[in-house]
């Protein structure tokens, strides 16, 4: 996932040509309100509690990757056409 912090709106642009989710937030990248804010977004795009959405690489860069609980590969690849996703 690729997050630009500062925007003027919470939002998912799709998918970028590599592959990668492409996610704006307004939060700064300051003491984790960027990384928070990407996994609510995450969260409500897929109907899952906050909780569900983990971040496990990227807490300082603006690519990330997000472990989301009980959502199926296949969900994420509908919902997004064209998302590369990695299990494991």
């Amino acid at each position: 996932m690729r997050v630009t912090p500062r925007a003027g709106i919470d939002r998912i642009d799709g998918v970028g040509e590599s592959g990668e989710l492409r996610l704006r937030v307004r939060a700064a990248p300051a003491e984790g309100a960027a990384n928070e804010a990407a996994r609510r977004t995450i969260a409500a795009a897929l109907g899952v509690a906050p909780s569900r959405v983990v971040l496990v690489r990227g807490a300082t860069g603006r690519s990330k990757q997000l472990a989301v609980e009980d959502v199926d590969q296949a969900v994420l690849q509908a919902r997004w056409p064209g998302l590369l996703t990695r299990l494991g």
